[in-house]
């Protein structure tokens, strides 16, 4: 799923594109995107876009008059920008946003349309879209951790709960407690004040700095395949390859269609997580360590 520092992104290309164009017209290929009933795709047609702002993982357009087109891409939505008048491609074209200066197509991967177009009338209502979580990187240590600490779940769960933490995901959220140095099981309300304020401050740099390097990227080319797995991630979809602190192997947990990524050495002081699948598999043979692991890889590698 699209998370902050991509939506970012894609709101850094489409600023100079589509702010102060005009949208002449909205193109649906799969009418169950459009989630409104009013305003109408005919109403928001033919206003100019008037500014673009990220609103938790959602990209909001708007538009005069105080009407808004606000986008959820969810796990596989994709934006792409073509030529006006462009065609939605195939099975996984949802819509196309017609610009005085080009066409903005919305794509959804796969068989489940979890993608949503909401077109809003009005600030009000358009709050009534807003997860609410806090956004971290305009908040400070107190918010943060009192945000944190307000229930008590694992820290995973809680960075990814968008109505306590504001465009968070799997992937970013991964990536922020490898750089803490936190268990992603560790629960919230046993989080000391010193693992607190690394989280914290993993939390505004990981986020500042994919920011900052996916905006560049953008600012010169349109973001036309965004993923959750990148090039320069420390344990995110890295399963198997060495941690880039201690030169570990990643280890994963795997739950229904979430999969979280961790290096034991780093964030678990060396002890291993149960994969709930495979550690009731193995049963008393489940590797309590990395060590454990990685011997235990040896022996087979040897036989």
């Amino acid at each position: 799923m699209p998370e902050l520092p991509d939506v970012e992104a894609y709101l850094t290309a489409l600023r100079p594109r589509i702010v102060g164009a005009r949208l002449e017209r909205v193109r649906l290929a799969n009418p169950f995107i459009l989630r409104s009933v009013d305003p109408s795709p005919a109403e928001v047609s033919g206003r100019a876009v008037t500014g673009l702002r990220r609103l938790g993982k959602r990209i909001v357009i708007a538009l005069e008059d105080e009407l808004f087109v606000l986008l959820h891409l969810m796990i596989a939505g994709r934006l792409h920008w073509r030529a006006a008048g462009a065609k939605t491609p195939g099975k996984i074209g949802l819509a196309a946003f017609d610009f005085s200066t080009g066409a903005l197509v919305l794509t959804e991967a796969g068989t489940k349309r979890r993608a949503s177009l909401h077109l809003v009338r009005g600030e009000a209502a358009l709050r009534e879209h807003d997860p609410g979580g806090l956004e971290t990187l305009e908040a400070d240590l107190p918010a943060f951790s009192a945000a944190l600490r307000a229930e008590s779940h694992t820290v995973k769960r809680v960075l990814t709960d968008p109505g306590v933490f504001s465009g968070i995901g799997n992937a970013y959220s991964d990536e922020i407690l490898h750089a803490a140095r936190l268990s992603p099981v560790r629960l919230t309300q046993k989080i000391t004040d010193d693992e607190a304020a690394r989280l914290f401050e993993a939390t505004r740099r990981t986020l500042t700095e994919w920011r900052d390097r996916l905006s560049r990227e953008a600012a010169e080319k349109f973001p036309e395949h965004v993923t959750a797995f990148r090039e320069g991630m420390a344990v995110h979809g890295r399963f198997g390859q060495p941690c880039p602190a201690c030169g570990a192997p990643v280890q994963r947990i795997v739950h229904a269609e979430n999969e979280i990524n961790y290096c034991a050495r780093c964030q678990t002081g060396g002890r291993l997580l149960a994969d709930r699948a495979l550690s009731r598999l193995l049963k008393q043979d489940w590797p309590r360590s990395v060590e454990a692991l990685e011997e235990r890889r040896r022996g087979e590698s040897a036989r």
